[in-house]
């Protein structure tokens, strides 16, 4: 159980992180800024969070955290129930619509990320959707493909288009990626 003033101490280390995203670019928000915003010592980001990739980690996963749970537990199509196709275009909608809710932090992860494979974000992800990649298309390959769609998530175009207002048309073309994988 996490003690009450090192959660207070990370929800303002994070609070400050993502006000300093806002107005500046990464490269300007360094752990000093992000300690003196939150009001405290550099040390305790560092014990924290180990690096600037770990506190960006950790702004992505709580934002993730309603999508993990939603995948897991709630309601069709996102959710159990629905039939694997339906759950894999719902999992693709919801990503971009989180994306375009958090658009430079995810961008800053994205660039401060040294080893995205192996995050647990991108581990947890490619296991739901290789999941039900198998159990839709049992003659692809899941893994591979997963790693693809997945992979289309991670650039530079999808991020142009979620700066430009094109979540629609990115939305769109994902549904009908997954629709034409799955035929």
């Amino acid at each position: 159980m996490e003690r009450a003033d090192a959660a207070r101490n990370r929800q303002a280390i994070l609070r400050a992180a993502e006000e300093l995203l806002a107005s500046h670019d990464l490269a300007e928000v360094s752990m000093d800024r992000v300690a003196a915003a939150a009001g405290v010592g550099k040390g305790t980001v560092f014990h924290r969070f180990g690096n600037r990739e770990g506190l960006m980690r950790a702004l992505v996963e709580s934002r993730v955290q309603a999508l993990s749970d939603a995948v897991s537990s709630g309601p069709p199509p996102l959710g159990p129930g629905a039939p694997a196709a339906e759950r894999l275009a719902a999992f693709f909608d919801a990503v971009v619509e989180l994306a375009t809710r958090n658009v430079k932090v995810m961008a800053a992860f994205e660039q401060a990320s040294t080893d995205r494979l192996s995050s647990p974000i991108y581990v947890s992800w490619h296991a739901h959707v290789s999941g039900l990649i198998a159990s839709a298309a049992p003659s692809l390959d899941a893994d591979l493909t997963a790693h693809l769609l997945l992979g289309s998530l991670h650039s530079d175009l999808m991020l142009r288009f979620l700066r430009t207002g094109e979540t629609d048309r990115l939305a769109e073309g994902l549904r009908s990626m997954v629709a034409a994988l799955l035929r």
